[in-house]
């Protein structure tokens, strides 16, 4: 794991995206900072009668373009800076997007596998309450991240409407169907993924048929990034990893045979689809599509040198540090950046708020078909900004989308 802190290192980008829009530094200082935060104390009661204190946060960073949007997170690792950062990474995606929000993120820092069923309700009910007047249809909307789900999300919505008297499906996104979620929202982030790999494929020379994968991570995201590889685009998915180990089968694996193994041990390792790998070694593989698909900062300098793949796809937020993407560019390794290739799952969710908003239900014909389009053409405009002013793709992703936050700023008089 590199060392660099993760807001530091979205700051940094902000810095360069202020060198080519010539944003003066005041304007600079107000994008580099969140615009609020909350500390919480998160009290759960535990099966065996005790009660667990946990440590919760919620950050809305910029607000200029509309309410904040942003997941939650129960992980270990949660904590205020990588919280601050993944908010800030919402603001650029849902601006880069043209979607009328700005970005948030909220998180409770614990491990999720050590829960039972019970006391997991018990931490996202505590969790809502206290952050309760905090959020809402019209100032910040929640919606699933890693260790969260479809169902942590309905225990929020209920315990929301138990407190306000009210059941106002447009308060949280990433619900069942049953309870106004929408098609599609489950393997959004992933689909969407896989709509700007397409692009991405064919300027780079990529024959996407047939073309190996790597997968990190094989949580919701690189689960049904695996899944999808085939049937969306024909390639043959050869490795994949969770946090405990990975799988290797040059000659394809049975994703769906994996699947069942992980539900049924709790992990990938011990199958016997392929031969056992580890994370590391699954990022230096010889592969067409590296995907990391796990949390931040997996490729750094540390092992960008044995990066062999001939693209990487971020579907996991910031996943390259700085000084490895640097070492990537000069071995002509291309990156498809995160707020470009993973907003799949921001994008669905805005049209389940649409959806709720409206009372009305789309097919997932119809969620497939605008999800695309808004992949396609974002891939498309942001491609066009990077050959237009020779700059990488996620310079030109982080110009385009912090010029519209600005413009937005602009236009209410904040600068």
């Amino acid at each position: 794991m590199d060392d660099s802190n993760f807001f530091e290192t979205v700051k940094q980008q902000v810095c360069t995206c202020s060198l080519d829009l010539r944003i003066a530094p005041d304007v600079e200082a107000i994008l580099k900072m969140p615009m609020q935060e909350l500390h919480v104390s998160v009290p759960v009661r535990m099966d065996d009668g005790t009660i667990r204190v946990f440590l919760g946060y919620r950050v809305q960073y910029n607000n200029s373009r509309g309410p904040t949007k942003g997941g939650i997170r129960f992980h270990p690792d949660v904590q205020i800076d990588n919280v601050r950062a993944l908010a800030a990474l919402m603001t650029w995606k849902c601006a880069l997007y043209r979607l009328p929000l700005g970005g948030a993120k909220g998180g409770v820092a614990c491990n999720v596998k050590e829960l039972s069923r019970n006391e997991l309700e018990r931490l996202s009910r505590s969790y809502i309450k206290e952050i309760a007047y905090f959020i809402g249809p019209d100032r910040d909307i929640p919606a699933p991240d890693v260790g969260t789900n479809e169902q942590v999300m309905a225990w929020m919505l209920d315990e929301y409407a138990k407190m306000t008297g009210t059941t106002v499906f447009s308060m949280i996104t990433g619900k069942p169907v049953s309870v106004g979620g929408s098609a599609v929202r489950e393997d959004a982030t992933a689909r969407g993924g896989w709509y700007a790999v397409k692009e991405a494929a064919e300027d780079y020379g990529i024959d996407l048929k047939n073309a190996t994968v790597a997968i990190q991570g094989f949580g919701n995201v690189g689960m049904n990034a695996a899944l999808l590889a085939g049937p969306l685009c024909g390639c043959r998915v050869i490795a994949v990893s969770d946090s405990r180990g990975g799988v290797l089968n040059r000659d394809g694996l049975d994703i769906g045979r994996l699947r069942e193994h992980k539900k049924r041990t709790g992990s990938l390792v011990g199958s016997d689809l392929g031969s056992g790998i580890t994370t590391s070694e699954l990022l230096e593989l010889d592969a067409d599509i590296l995907i990391p698909a796990a949390l931040e900062h997996a490729i750094t300098v540390r092992n960008a040198g044995n990066v062999r793949a001939r693209l990487v796809a971020e579907f996991a937020n910031g996943p390259t540090t700085d000084k490895a993407e640097s070492h990537l560019a000069m071995r002509g390794i291309p990156i498809l950046p995160d707020i470009l290739c993973n907003a799949g799952g921001v994008v669905v969710s805005y049209f389940e708020m649409v959806q709720n908003r409206t009372m009305d239900r789309w097919d997932e014909k119809m969620v497939h078909t605008r999800l695309e389009t808004a992949m396609t053409t974002t891939y498309r405009m942001v491609a066009a900004f990077a050959r237009e002013h020779a700059l990488t793709l996620r310079r030109a992703a982080y110009s385009s989308a912090v010029g519209h936050v600005v413009e937005a700023m602009q236009a209410r008089g904040w600068v």
